[in-house]
């Protein structure tokens, strides 16, 4: 494969992940390439970093396509030919004391080669990371790590860093690992086939339904630069906001000195109130995640609005707003504290969108006005209950604007108890599956 054309690959590898590319990053790259040579392996991947990447957390995906696209090598290792697979364990342990990269690598290698192959009786069919590691058990050496690190030594660190030093570096193994079997199964199935099914996607690309511890740690550690983001995009428009019509008058006045040509037209002052805001939240199984996560989202840009009150529910609705702390951010910890210090089930532990509205209109009503923007989270779906209809027209009449957020695909609203269509014909309802749907319809929708 011609360079251009891994860097055409390269770079429509990466927005199918979702980072932004155009024409031209993609002659940038061209052009960075050219002049840094492939002699020096490192010094490209961030060459090619600087022209194409524009925006945080994209970095991971960067790396796992560089190394599909510009690969370190080619078939296995040659370390996998010469070297004694018995002796992986130790010499990995060694290698993790030490923290030698470039052992550790090489080591990623044999392991794989020796470990991660499946398939046909003629030979491999694929590589995978997780049986190499399945059979490996990198995480099981930490103690055998820690001894010889202390071996030969005075130094006395700490029993507590020295663990969490060895289990970084075990995880930077693992994602060898993990690099390696792409590349491997690259050569087997396609450098395009690989980068599109197997790199993992950037945190605000994940599905909040589908992500994963680490995943969900990442969006934890998101959630105040987001809201900072989020908060100087709202002000933006509320100035713009503020500016009212043309006042006619003035306007004709300002243009007598540039000879009848209004070119200072003048505007009339417009100041709006700021807004209140209501979040009405399903914190019942997977889609609890997505509503803790928004919740600390919307209580970081609570200065943005004259109030807000939070309401979750499963079966029953209570206000949660002293639980929802400003400076929090930790989703998981909200999500405990509001399932045990609020009452939001009764009976049964199943959602009941129904009930929950119908308890809304009936205690919390009083929470809503002419001048309030009412957010519903939640998959909508009823478990059979009555969707209770006339509970959101109730929410709606009294409301100013009323936006529901469903992580769940639009395709999947009128399958099984899902109630998603019958609520959109009352509420404005939107696909909110990642926190980057999750900021551009908060950055647009929310009143300012």
């Amino acid at each position: 494969m011609s360079l251009r054309a891994r860097l055409v690959g390269f770079a429509g590898a990466l927005r199918e992940q979702g980072v932004r590319i155009g024409p031209g990053e993609t002659v940038d790259a061209a052009a960075a390439a050219e002049v840094l040579g492939l002699a020096d392996r490192e010094r490209l991947r961030e060459g090619l970093a600087a022209a194409l990447l524009r925006t945080d957390g994209q970095r991971t995906v960067f790396d796992a396509a560089f190394d599909l696209y510009f690969p370190s090598g080619v078939g296995a290792p040659e370390s996998a030919r010469d070297g004694d697979p018995e002796d992986l364990e130790q010499r990995l342990v060694q290698a993790l004391a030490d923290d030698d990269s470039g052992a550790l690598s090489q080591l990623a290698g044999e392991a794989v080669d020796a470990l991660g192959g499946f398939g046909g009786e003629g030979g491999p069919q694929g590589w995978s990371a997780h049986q190499t590691l399945e059979r490996l058990q990198p995480q099981t050496l930490l103690a055998r790590v820690l001894a010889a690190m202390r071996a030969g030594t005075e130094e006395d660190f700490t029993d507590r860093l020295d663990r969490d030093e060895i289990r970084r570096r075990i995880d930077g193994f693992r994602e060898k690992v993990r690099t390696e079997a792409r590349r491997r199964s690259a050569e087997l199935r396609g450098t395009d086939h690989v980068a599109k099914h197997a790199i993992t996607p950037s945190a605000d690309q994940v599905d909040f339904l589908n992500a994963g511890r680490d995943q969900l740690a990442e969006l934890r550690r998101a959630v105040q630069p987001l809201a900072r983001k989020l908060a100087t995009r709202m002000a933006a428009r509320r100035r713009r906001a503020s500016r009212g019509g043309i006042d006619l008058r003035r306007t004709l006045r300002r243009s007598l000195s540039t000879g009848g040509v209004p070119l200072r037209p003048a505007y009339r002052n417009h100041r709006p109130a700021r807004p209140e805001l209501v979040l009405l939240c399903d914190v019942s199984g997977s889609v609890a995640g997505f509503a803790n996560f928004t919740m600390l989202l919307v209580q970081a840009l609570h200065d943005q609005f004259s109030k807000v009150r939070v309401f979750a529910f499963v079966n029953r609705t209570d206000e949660v707003t002293h639980l929802v702390e400003p400076g929090a951010a930790d989703p998981a910890e909200l999500g405990r504290r509001v399932l045990t210090e609020a009452e939001v089930t009764g009976w049964h532990d199943s959602s009941d969108y129904g009930q929950a509205l119908g308890e809304f209109t009936e205690r919390h009503l009083d929470a809503v006005g002419p001048r309030t923007s009412v957010l519903v989270l939640g998959d909508a779906r009823t478990n059979g209950w009555n969707p209770n209809l006339e509970a959101l027209h109730l929410i709606k009449e009294r409301s100013r604007r009323v936006f529901w957020l469903n992580p769940e695909p639009e395709n999947r609203w009128s399958t099984g108890d899902s109630a998603a269509l019958e609520y959109a014909a009352i509420a404005e309802m939107h696909e909110c599956r990642n926190t980057r749907r999750l900021t551009h319809l908060v950055s647009t929708l929310l009143p300012v």
